[in-house]
């Protein structure tokens, strides 16, 4: 079902939310700033009526003069109020915006979120909800004053004479030619220029990511032609346009502020039939070049519309990411059993692009299943079904009897305990970092989950130990150490499920036995679920699924899958084989095993 584009301002209004009340006050003082600004005008009018009419005198002309002052004074405190109203309100919308936008990508698919590019999130999240400041704290006060100002002024010069009011637009519409053609064409050429822009953006960040791999196979010549050949092509692309649009820019810009070319002659030819009056004549000239100003800012603010369309268009799609369905319900289960049922699963919803095929499986309480099978045979993504961090296709998956829909996705959450190869540290403490697993642990309890671990002999020689920063100790951890940590968490979290996929992938080889031995110690009465290629350490699983292509080929334990799963045996050979190899001193030598 197609759904109408929903207008950009109406979206930008419904950000607003308890800050309305800011933004309406921010407009409201920006209209009486707008007010204070009549004042010195009429001022004028009065001083030029004293002198024409010749009862000038001093203390008239002083009265007239502070008045003027004081109007002007109030236009700009009442300006200087809107504006910090504006800024506070546009501020805590963007705050409010970025909490919104994390709190959905939690509750969004993973598989929804890692089908973006980091580098676009990233645009999306930190540069375009930036982008919607200006709308928000300039656009909606501002464009409103400077708007209301030559409106007011235009009705003002209607009521001194019809004809006046009328000659004072002239300009301002013969403005509008131009830029009716400026606008003919342009939102497909701004949309071809965000491609453009997504583009180099793209280019920029991956040669920046992957500049240690172009070093290291010499290609910095080859990599930087397509960075600068992309920077060159964005920088011709938007020259072209600008280029293409500079003369029609320029006439419109120089149209716009010549609002005498319509009132001087017109006022010239009503004074001298006396239809108006010298004063009224002058006060009229000078209306016409006190809207110069507001229409020039009002002109920025529209030719800066589509950007800010952009920007709130981004936004709300982030806003407005699917979301997995939440129940919302505590089941009381009685066993941690996990069963998929006919399961089958496409990324993309599409049955021709199914990546798993009918897999039945059941993991009873307390086993030790494990997954195996070439790349990309849908081990992880098994995984990741019973996690639900993507939803099945066909077929359910279920723990304790119950389909994991049912359950919330919190409780879900506090059911298992999934680490990967993929490890990630936050920017605090190693010992936050550890005591994710469990916000609620002592630091004497992330201490036993670290030498459980076998994470305390590093962390120990680190000059502040466990308070040294992961961002500082991240260039001298090593892989497998910072696996080690992702470990450590899962203990301390101490969740009846345990899901390992490639956990131990980077471990070095002194440490694995230590490392397998606390998992199977600490998981011992959980169901766990470990994914290996390196299949001598699951070789003693109550179960090993054998995968290839997203179909199970078998099932059973080590001895078994030897004697009649040739895929299982040809992995163990090759395996075997891996193992009693290895290169040094220029020779290769065998090792004991």
């Amino acid at each position: 079902m197609v759904h109408q584009k929903e207008n950009w301002v109406k979206i930008l209004l419904s950000f607003t939310g308890s800050c309305r009340g800011k933004l309406g006050l921010s407009v409201f003082f920006a209209v009486f700033s707008v007010a204070g600004g009549f004042i010195p005008f009429w001022a004028v009018y009065q001083i030029l009526r004293l002198f024409i009419e010749k009862n000038a005198d001093l203390n008239a002309v002083l009265i007239w003069c502070l008045i003027g002052t004081a109007g002007y004074f109030i236009r700009i405190v009442f300006f200087g109020i809107s504006t910090i109203l504006a800024h506070i309100s546009a501020y805590t919308i963007l705050d409010n915006i970025r909490s919104e936008i994390a709190d959905r990508l939690m509750q969004a698919s993973l598989g929804e979120v890692m089908g973006r590019r980091i580098g676009s999130l990233k645009n999306m999240i930190v540069d375009k909800v930036e982008e919607i400041e200006p709308p928000l704290a300039h656009m909606i006060p501002e464009l409103t004053s400077n708007l209301l100002l030559p409106v007011a002024i235009f009705i003002w010069m209607l009521c001194l004479d019809w004809r006046m009011g009328l000659a004072v637009v002239i300009a301002p519409l013969l403005s509008m030619i131009p830029m009716g053609f400026l606008m003919r064409n342009f939102n497909s050429q701004y949309a071809a220029y965000m491609d453009a822009n997504n583009r180099v953006n793209s280019i920029i960040v991956e040669y920046i990511e992957g500049i240690e791999v172009v070093k290291a196979f010499n290609q910095s010549t080859s990599s930087y032609e397509k960075f600068a050949e992309a920077v060159q092509s964005f920088k011709d692309f938007t020259l072209a346009w600008f280029q293409g649009t500079w003369k029609t820019m320029n006439l419109m810009t120089a149209i716009m502020p010549t609002t005498l070319l319509g009132v001087l002659p017109v006022g010239l030819l009503l004074a001298q039939s006396g239809s108006l009056s010298p004063t009224e004549l002058a006060m009229c000239v000078i209306l016409s070049l006190s809207i110069v100003g507001p229409l020039m800012k009002a002109i920025t603010f529209i030719n800066e519309a589509k950007s800010m369309e952009y920007a709130v268009e981004a936004a709300n799609e982030l806003l407005h990411l699917p979301v997995l369905s939440d129940s919302g319900k505590e089941i009381q289960l009685t066993n941690t059993d996990i069963s998929l049922e006919d399961v089958t699963f496409s990324y993309d919803g599409t049955p021709e692009n199914q990546v798993l095929h009918h897999i039945h499986l059941f993991m009873p309480q307390g086993s030790f299943t494990a997954l195996t099978g070439p790349s990309g045979s849908g081990k992880s993504t098994v995984a990741r079904l019973i996690s639900r961090f993507w939803d099945v296709t066909g077929g359910f998956v279920s723990i304790g009897g119950k389909n994991v829909k049912e359950l919330s996705i919190r409780q879900l959450s506090e059911l298992i305990s999934f680490v990967t190869q993929d490890n990630f540290l936050f920017d605090c403490s190693l010992k936050e970092n550890i005591r994710l697993g469990n916000p609620n642990a002592t630091d004497e309890e992330v201490y036993a989950a670290a030498k459980a671990a076998s994470c305390d002999e590093f962390i120990s020689r680190l000059e502040k130990g466990y308070d040294t920063s992961a961002g500082d100790a991240g260039k001298r951890l090593s892989g497998g150490e910072k696996q080690r940590i992702a470990i450590a968490r899962a203990i301390l979290k101490n969740a009846p499920i345990v899901i390992l996929d490639e956990a131990t992938a980077f471990t070095d080889p002194e440490n694995e036995d230590k490392i397998q031995k606390s998992i199977m110690a600490l998981s011992k009465g959980k169901t766990l679920l470990v994914i290996a290629h390196r299949l001598s350490t699951i070789q003693n699983a109550d179960q090993i699924v054998v995968l290839d292509k997203g179909k199970i080929v078998d099932c059973g334990k080590q001895a078994e899958l030897l004697d009649r799963c040739a895929l299982y045996k040809s992995m163990w050979e090759a395996h075997i084989g891996a193992r009693n190899w290895s290169v040094g001193e220029g020779k290769e030598v065998v090792r004991n095993v």
